[in-house]
């Protein structure tokens, strides 16, 4: 299953499997770190940077728009997954972006086996989907300290505050 978009192919986690283990097989340090990335912030870059640097090629899963609704609720996503996944693909520290559509990605991680697993400082190696087969296999799992008060909960929450229904840009 894909989702289109103008220019690329958004594919699943398990259609993009194979190209991701030729990848790791050559040779190249996989890094991997997911998210909703619903609205794309200074904060995702500083971050999606910080993980980049850890290895060869940066690999992002994405939760699903399903996915997101469960984890956030029916308001969420706001952004289509088709269109966050376009704008992360442009971002020039992320190679691959695959979607999935569990809870969480840890059957992903655990049939990638990236070589570096990443999570912001918010979370514990504990509380990271995927952590403890990543560590198994002899990988790291490392976390990247977030840029304070940058968040897309505090986006929404300031583009509420601030603009009323009748407050409408035309």
């Amino acid at each position: 299953m894909t989702e289109q978009h103008p220019g690329r192919e958004l594919r699943y986690w398990r259609d993009l499997l194979p190209e991701l283990l030729a990848v790791k097989e050559q040779g190249d340090r996989l890094v991997f770190t997911n998210g909703v990335f619903d609205i794309l912030h200074a904060g995702h870059v500083a971050y999606l940077e910080a993980a980049a640097k850890l290895g060869d090629r940066l690999v992002i899963g994405l939760n699903s728009d399903d996915s997101v609704r469960r984890l956030k609720g029916s308001r969420r996503p706001l952004v289509p997954a088709a269109q966050r996944g376009l704008v992360l693909q442009a971002l020039r520290c992320v190679d691959f972006v695959a979607l999935f559509d569990e809870d969480t990605p840890r059957e992903f991680v655990a049939a990638l086996l990236p070589q570096v697993l990443v999570k912001g400082a918010d979370y514990t190696v504990a509380e990271i989907a995927g952590s403890a087969e990543v560590l198994a296999a002899g990988g790291s799992v490392e976390t990247i300290e977030l840029v304070p008060g940058v968040s897309t909960t505090a986006l929404i929450e300031n583009i509420l505050a601030t603009h009323d229904r009748n407050d409408r840009p035309d």
